[in-house]
């Protein structure tokens, strides 16, 4: 069995999977009464959704995952990465998935060390980290500062339905495209059991009859694959600028986490605490629908991850002009939405 029908059954399996799973998830979180319910200013949403989507997105990618394996021959050295991410991501999905089901007031000091602890079982124990960096300790540091702001920025905003999902799906289908010429396998087989597993959970989050959302689990679990995805793949074939590409491929989340922090610090409020000041929110106070939202974000997402694969092909001086278009953009951007007044 070549590679190609082999990611394509990654991708197909974990969308089915997940098509299938997220309903039941939804039933179960109905019957065990776990709601997401609005009784807080900052929560977007005015009625009680089921949590419990995040539980069809992992479940349909580790049973995908998994199935592949078994089907395949591929030397166990080939796949090891895969396993740190496995480990890592479950950690991260139990802890949002505590969350959510909200049995323990766990406080963010106690998340950020269990955390840190499932990023540093990726760095440390299966070498999952940044190569560009000489010096090994601060390799691994920077990796696992990385991984856990990553995990977190995709759990910063998820905000609205389809937003934080959409801009997941995009990015794992970069991390596959610029993955795909080189030996990283495992980058191939995780991002798109990554993308068909939230495929299949999108349609029920855009329902208005079968909401269901992803959660902290769910969040939490895809931003943590996400960050290991872009530490395994090699971006500077023609120039070193191209390790920047995955800062593009993932440029909305981290954004918005910037932003969002930025703007709570000038209020005087800890970036930790929630608020409405996501751009999100902030363009639905400028007249936009989320529809509108949520489409001009995808495209952006897009023309970002369009961006970091010319990163990966353009020389020193191209790749500049790009990366100056780019932040000039995101400071325009940014410029215009300090002056949305919200609460």
């Amino acid at each position: 069995m070549n590679f190609n029908t082999v990611y394509f059954l990654a991708f197909v399996a974990a969308l089915l999977i997940s098509a299938a799973a997220t309903p039941i998830f939804r039933l179960i979180a109905v019957k065990l009464n776990i709601f997401d319910r609005p009784i807080t200013e900052i929560k977007t949403h005015k009625v009680s959704t089921p949590y419990l989507g995040g539980a069809a997105v992992a479940g349909s990618v580790f049973v995908s995952l998994c199935l592949i394996r078994l089907i395949t021959d591929f030397p166990d050295g080939t796949l090891r990465s895969l396993r740190g991410i496995i480990y890592g991501s479950a950690i991260m999905f139990l802890l949002g998935l505590i969350d959510d089901i909200k049995f323990s007031g766990l406080g963010y000091k106690s998340k950020l060390v269990i955390q840190i602890i499932a990023s540093s079982i990726a760095v440390f124990g299966f070498d999952i980290r940044i190569n560009f960096i000489p010096i090994y300790w601060i390799s691994c540091i920077v990796s696992i500062v990385w991984i856990t702001g990553v995990s977190n920025a995709l759990n910063i905003i998820d905000i609205m339905d389809g937003l934080s999902s959409g801009i997941a799906v995009i990015a794992s289908l970069a991390f596959f495209i610029i993955s795909l010429p080189t030996e990283m396998i495992y980058v191939n087989f995780c991002a798109l059991a990554l993308a068909g597993g939230i495929i299949g959970f999108m349609p029920y989050n855009l329902s208005k009859s079968k909401k269901i959302f992803l959660g902290d689990a769910g969040s939490l679990f895809i931003g943590f694959v996400l960050a290991c995805l872009s530490l395994g793949t090699y971006y500077s074939s023609i120039a070193d600028i191209g390790i920047f590409a995955p800062l593009f491929i993932l440029a909305i989340p981290l954004y918005e986490t910037f932003l969002v922090s930025m703007f709570r610090i000038r209020k005087g409020q800890s970036p930790l605490l929630g608020s409405k000041d996501h751009y999100a929110l902030r363009l639905e106070k400028m007249g936009w629908t989320r529809k509108k939202i949520l489409i001009v974000t995808y495209i952006v997402c897009a023309l970002l991850a369009a961006s970091a694969y010319l990163f990966t092909k353009l020389t020193v001086i191209f790749a500049g002009i790009l990366l100056l278009a780019i932040i000039l953009c995101l400071w325009s951007a940014s410029v215009k939405l300090a002056s949305v007044k919200v609460e």
